[in-house]
């Protein structure tokens, strides 16, 4: 059976998920009558609530004698570190475009790796049955974008699919409405190459991407690029640099069909697959038979830009809803984390306490505390900070973002002027159809912490904002942060909503009648840019006068709740989240007032 590997890219919601699932349904892989969720290959629960892919998955469909391997990448750039190594593994990929949307950022992202090793691409505009769709327009931006990345004349013949993802067809007449996706099968073979393999070499295949099952330990998964490997075959892993990391037996080898991973006993050349059997071998190592001593050649991993500490919850409420809540829980967890994610770093801090996690984005490291919430952990949460470096001439530097934002014309000068107090410099603006305008700029990601809130209100929800790392470049000053002070809380107890009453008057309220309190927890947003210290426990005095007005009763706006990621952007530099599995909380990093105030002068005075 030929085979073809190849991957799809596009930009978050562009709709490759759900064309994989229809890719599935039309070659046969579900049975008529199988039950089926909704994108499939979003497999875990953060994925499917946010409707975004966060892994990088493995599958394969059969049509006509070939076997197709697909790999599904994320559309978001803070999961970057999971694609640039997938292409690796492919010989052609897909290129998956909106028609209303176009070229965005994330897409020029990937496809600037693609295009540089020398995948060719079929481009695929999808959701042509949108009422907005503009198609030739979107056809004309993805042409200047190949040349603007220095495509070849080769790459810039692409053949061009219209296709419907979630009604289920692709043709190559841009007026089609109807159809199968076959179209798209016969494109695959005829314009994506067989895996240049060689089956009579030694083996060796490069790890591209890290499982762990609870029965098998590790799972490596990657392509094979020459010889064969059969169970129970020694093999060995060597790093980058050459150096024997580890040998072992192959103890399992599984291959992709459909959703599933299935046991075979051998594989060779051209083929993706897992491995089981090695206890220490990562991603970027070459896994080979024990007579090979070069590894292969491993894509570099773009470094990580932001960092955030992660503690010990030491609030008074901790220990009550998590049940892993210990530095060495915290720790173990971490560093499994690391070992699977190659984009993330930690590093533990002095007092073993605490622990400096550093990622591509506040997006990557909020899934990750989402998801150890869900575990059971309790965690403390510092604000974001971004890891600086130094030039040749000892100047230091800091990561700048290329965002692009589409906003409705009315919004385009709030956000002009708000990008510039972030030290944001504007390199294109241009409409973009549908009275919205499109505008670049180049700004700071220091700037960036914290103003996707600001800039959904100053936009009223209607506006779209996309960012990508872009560069080291020079440091740009301080930046002004948030103007606001906070409301905090002066004693533990419940909040009463007689004294949240008054309350509202001096700013945003986050918490409710009822909800446990503890001193120096952050209960609302001050109106004004100090600080102020409350008593929100304080109930009505219950006497035997009676006033001649009738008691009015107390009417409460809803509090604001923030998500998670909201309460990580909000916080500032003496702040922490404090995240358990039930709640989100925002507190002071110092609880007790005296002490507050004297790290304030030491910092003052220093």
């Amino acid at each position: 059976m030929s085979q073809r590997n190849i991957a799809i890219i596009a930009h978050v919601d562009h709709g490759k998920t759900t064309l994989v699932d229809q890719l599935f349904r039309q070659s046969g892989t579900f049975r008529d009558n199988q039950r089926v969720e909704e994108r499939a290959m979003d497999s875990n629960d953060l994925e499917k609530e946010r409707g975004i892919t966060i892994l990088a998955k493995c599958t394969s469909v059969e049509w006509n004698e070939t076997r197709i391997n697909i790999v599904d990448t994320p559309g978001h750039a803070d999961f970057g570190g999971e694609v640039e190594r997938i292409l690796s593994m492919v010989d052609g990929v897909i290129l998956l475009v909106d028609s209303s949307e176009g070229a965005m950022p994330q897409t020029k992202f990937v496809t600037g790796k693609a295009l540089a090793l020398g995948l060719r691409p079929i481009v695929v505009v999808n959701k042509v049955d949108r009422p907005d769709e503009r198609i030739q327009e979107v056809l004309d931006e993805v042409f200047d974008l190949f040349v603007s990345l220095d495509a070849t004349d080769e790459q810039l013949d692409f053949p061009v699919l219209y296709a419907s993802g979630r009604n289920g067809y692709a043709s190559i007449d841009p007026s089609a409405r109807e159809g199968t996706l076959t179209p798209m099968f016969e494109t695959i073979v005829s314009h994506v190459p067989e895996p240049k393999a060689d089956v009579d070499g030694e083996f060796k295949m490069l790890v591209t991407l890290l499982d762990r099952d609870n029965f098998l330990g590790r799972i490596l998964t990657g392509l094979v690029l020459s010889g064969t490997v059969k169970v129970n075959q020694q093999i060995h892993a060597l790093n980058p640099d050459g150096k024997i990391v580890e040998a072992g037996r192959a103890s399992k080898i599984m291959s992709f069909r459909g959703l599933e991973r299935i046991p075979v006993d051998q594989a060779q050349a051209g083929d993706i697959i897992s491995i089981a059997g090695l206890t220490t071998a990562t991603v970027a190592d070459t896994i080979a038979e024990p007579s090979v001593t070069e590894p292969l050649h491993a894509q570099p991993i773009d470094p990580p830009t932001l960092s955030m500490r992660f503690s010990v919850n030491d609030s008074p409420m901790a220990g009550r809803e998590g049940t892993k809540v210990t530095s060495r829980m915290i720790r173990d967890r971490l560093l499994r984390e690391a070992e699977s994610n190659v984009a993330i770093r930690v590093t533990e801090s002095a007092d073993r306490d605490s622990f400096e996690v550093a990622g591509r984005g506040e997006l990557q490291l909020g899934v990750l505390i989402e998801t150890m919430r869900r575990e059971g952990f309790e965690l403390g949460i510092s604000r974001p900070k971004v890891l600086y470096r130094e030039d040749e001439s000892g100047n230091r530097t800091e990561p700048y973002e290329s965002v692009v934002i589409d906003v409705d014309e009315e919004h385009s000068g709030t956000v002009v002027e708000k990008m510039a107090l972030r030290k944001g410099e504007m390199t294109d603006m241009r409409p973009s159809g549908g009275a919205k305008t499109r505008i670049t700029f180049s700004a700071p990601s220091r700037g960036l912490i914290g103003y996707h809130g600001e800039f959904l209100s100053d936009t009223r929800g209607t506006g779209i904002m996309n960012r990508l790392f872009e560069k080291y470049g020079p440091y740009r000053g301080p930046i002004e942060g948030r103007k606001n002070g906070v409301l905090i809380s002066n004693g533990n107890g419940e909040a009463v909503a007689y004294a949240l009453g008054p309350l509202e008057e001096r700013g945003i309220l986050f918490v409710s009648p009822g909800e446990a309190l503890y001193e120096g927890m952050i209960i609302g947003e001050n109106a004004k840019p100090d600080d102020l210290e409350v008593n929100p426990m304080k109930s009505k005095q219950l006497t035997n006068f009676r006033s001649t007005g009738k008691d009015d009763a107390i009417r409460l706006t809803p509090p604001k709740v923030m998500t998670l990621e909201q309460a990580i952007a909000y916080i500032d530099d003496d702040e922490m989240v404090e995240v358990t599995p039930k709640n989100i909380r925002i507190r002071k990093a110092i609880l007790d007032p005296n002490e507050r105030k004297k790290a304030s002068r030491k910092k003052e005075a220093a």
